[in-house]
């Protein structure tokens, strides 16, 4: 049976392939790319000719960025989520947002199938299916590659022999750019005993005597929202901050975890603005926001994470999970000052008008108005009266 496909579409060696080979079988093959802030113009405009010198019926381009912070991102921010205290989850935000977005769009077409070139080895596949499944399940889904497993020689064989020669990459590393971070592969993340070179990230190699500069980052209900007093918006912030953090060297590093599969994976990355705008973020929440406000964050920020990351995202846990994140942001406006170094930044100071440090009550380890010194002796005696009790019954 012929269906309507409507592929989502990188323009490199295994969407191009699924192209030619889903024609080949009678398909009437259109191609979306979903813009998560990983191209540029130039490259947007070859993947556009790469599909229509291909024989795609259409092609779209769709700018996702503004709907990839906002309906993702945002949370990711406001649990202050970095997978093993490393990794930003990049990808995985960016497959759902790209997934998401590509089945509103088969339905504008009306296509009667959705196809992607994920293989059958990473976590990618997971994102796309169980987006593809749960928000359309009565579109057909395909995946040429998964189910084929062709070799990187033979794809290029099949599009050499119907007149798209694709020559062979020779770069060491394979490179995956987004708004949240940039993710690098090559033959160290395959040994967990070894790292990568300086020039394998996009920043490439970085001065050590870089002058420090200073930033300040504005934040409105858990937001970054300005840059140095300019209200550029979230998106524009992050932009900006990976701009100025990737001369740095900031936010590199390699993440070492598990994958949706149940195997061991290992990804090098470069997130500069995903790990100032977190930085920044976390301190502005220790000054307005409770001690129990933090701690459930904390675990249920790393939840959050860990169901986005693992093809989770559909849950109606999610939702909820998001209700309470939302919730916990109401007071987290104000403005934080970040000097920025070769590899390293330091938060050097945090205001807000919802500040609970309130030193005019209270000035930490010298006075307080708010109790007096015999109170504190009887509270400190009562604190302690379980660990005595505890202590005592061991004799």
């Amino acid at each position: 049976m012929s269906h309507k496909v409507l592929l989502a579409f990188s323009g490199g060696l295994d969407t191009s392939y699924c192209v030619l080979l889903l024609k080949s079988r009678g398909h009437e093959v259109h191609t979306v790319t979903v813009d998560t802030g990983g191209f540029s113009p130039e490259e947007l405009a070859r993947i556009e000719s790469m599909a229509t010198r291909l024989g795609a019926a259409s092609h779209a381009t769709l700018d996702a960025r503004e709907e990839l912070f906002q309906d993702y991102l945002r949370h990711l921010v406001a649990g202050n989520v970095l997978r093993g205290g490393l990794y930003p989850l990049s990808v995985s935000a960016e497959r759902v947002c790209q997934a998401r977005r590509a089945v509103a769009y088969a339905r504008e077409i009306g296509a009667t199938a959705l196809a992607h070139g994920s293989t059958g080895a990473g976590n990618d596949q997971v994102r796309f299916d169980v987006a593809f499944r749960a928000l359309a399940p009565e579109l057909e889904l395909m995946a040429p590659i998964r189910e084929l497993a062709p070799s990187r020689a033979e794809e290029r064989a099949f599009l050499e022999a119907r007149g798209f020669p694709f020559p062979e990459k020779v770069e060491a590393y394979s490179v995956n750019e987004g708004m949240w971070g940039t993710s690098v592969g090559g033959k160290e993340t395959h040994d967990s005993w070894q790292h990568l070179p300086e020039e394998a990230y996009p920043g490439g190699g970085i001065d050590p005597a870089l002058a420090p500069k200073t930033i300040v980052l504005g934040f409105r209900k858990g937001v970054p929202v300005s840059l140095d007093g300019e209200p550029i918006g979230p998106v524009g912030v992050v932009q900006a901050l990976n701009k100025l953090g990737s001369a740095y060297g900031i936010g590199r590093g390699i993440h070492l975890g598990d994958t949706i599969m149940g195997i061991k994976g290992r990804v090098a990355f470069e997130a500069p603005g995903a790990h100032l705008v977190i930085g920044a973020h976390r301190e502005l929440e220790k000054l307005v926001l409770t001690g129990k406000q933090l701690f459930w964050k904390e675990s249920l920020g790393n939840l959050y994470g860990s169901l986005l990351h693992e093809g989770h995202f559909f849950d109606p846990v999610a939702r909820d999970l998001e209700a309470f994140l939302d919730s916990s942001q109401q007071a987290v406006t104000g403005d934080v000052r970040v000097e920025i170094r070769p590899y390293a930044f330091t938060v050097q100071g945090v205001r807000s008008p919802r500040t609970l440090m309130r030193k005019d009550l209270a000035a930490y380890g010298e006075s307080t108005s708010l109790w007096s010194g015999s109170e504190a002796a009887g509270f400190a005696k009562v604190f302690g009266v379980p660990q005595m009790i505890a202590l005592k019954a061991k004799e």
